[in-house]
Formats: structure tokens, C-alpha cells, sequence
């Protein structure tokens, strides 16, 4: 059985690939729409390396969002944020951004992960890092 704090890195994966799904379809601006798509795919990559470590435990895969907790909310207004513009979007992106990584990085050096979960963790945190910077990037494309 996977860790509690592994679980929980899936499931807030899970919600961002929903998150930037969601996003992309409601940005206006065609290159904020193509950058968001291409965030989605490499984070859905993410999630499926999340995933075989839950199927390599006998886990349930995490295939539907938490519907709860601060992670589901945060990409629900990052999604409703697009419909105000992509500006305050770009915002909200890159709040959910730092939120995840931060939650990478405690996870990282909590030492509650089983050893190959850490090392799944530690080589997810590089794409999760990239995500930061994303939003980093496309908060300043809407300034």
C-alpha cells in the first residue's frame, strides 16, 4: 500500500491535469491555449508515473479529482478565473503552481515516502518545477 502523503501528491496531480484541462478550454488567448494544452500533457505524464507506483503497490490508480480539499478548490478557481480573462488566470495558474510545488517539496523532505516512492517523487518534482516556472511565464505573456 502506498503512503498517505504519496496518495495525496496523486490526487493534487490528478487535479492540476484536470485543472490545466480546464483551463485550455477556457483561455481566449490561441498561444495561452497551446502553452496550457502543452502543461496539460506533460503533467498527465507525471500522473502516469504517479500511477504505476500505486499499480506497483496493488493501489487503485487515481483516475477522478479529490472533489475536496484545497488543491480541487484551487484549480476550480483557476478554471472560473478564465472566464474573467486570461490575465487573472495566468494568476491563479501560477498560485496552483507554487502550491503543488511546495507540497512536492515538503513531501521530499518529510521522510513519510516509502524509498521508491521518494525517488518516483524526486524525479516527478523536476516537471512540477517546470510547472512553477509556467506560471511564472504566463503570468507575465498576460501582463
Amino acid at each position: 500500500m502506498a503512503s498517505t502523503t504519496f496518495k495525496s501528491l496523486t490526487d493534487t496531480t490528478f487535479d492540476s491535469v484536470e485543472g490545466y484541462r480546464q483551463a485550455a478550454d477556457n483561455a481566449n488567448s490561441p498561444q495561452l491555449k497551446q502553452a496550457l494544452q502543452q502543461r496539460c500533457e506533460a503533467r498527465r505524464q507525471t500522473l502516469e508515473q504517479m500511477n504505476a507506483e500505486l499499480q506497483r503497490q496493488g493501489d487503485e490508480l487515481v483516475t477522478k479529482g479529490t472533489l475536496s480539499g484545497e488543491a480541487h478548490q484551487m484549480w476550480a478557481s483557476i478554471t472560473s478565473a478564465f472566464g474573467d480573462n486570461d490575465e487573472a488566470a495566468a494568476e491563479r495558474v501560477e498560485e496552483g503552481e507554487d502550491y503543488l510545488k511546495e507540497k512536492f517539496q515538503s513531501a521530499i523532505e518529510s521522510g513519510n515516502l516509502e524509498p521508491q516512492e521518494q525517488q518516483i517523487v524526486q524525479q516527478c518534482y523536476a516537471e512540477i518545477s517546470q510547472g512553477e516556472r509556467f506560471g511564472d511565464t504566463i503570468a507575465q505573456m498576460t501582463d
